[in-house]
């Protein structure tokens, strides 16, 4: 059965644990209809469209 030689500090640890923990920022694409921004995959917050059709009717305007 194994056993480590020595000891690893915390640091190394946190180190090695910290690359694992970065989430990266979402990514943002613009709206083909109004271009604003939106995230992809999803209706856009601002016109309501989803490729190429609307599918939310906004109660705003």
């Amino acid at each position: 059965m194994g056993v480590p030689q020595r000891r690893r500090s915390k640091a190394r640890n946190r180190r090695r644990r910290a690359v694992v923990m970065k989430i990266e920022s979402p990514k943002f694409h613009e709206c083909p209809q109004c271009h604003e921004l939106k995230m992809p995959h999803r209706a856009c917050p601002s016109c309501g469209y989803y490729k190429d059709r609307q599918v939310v009717t906004n109660t705003e305007e």
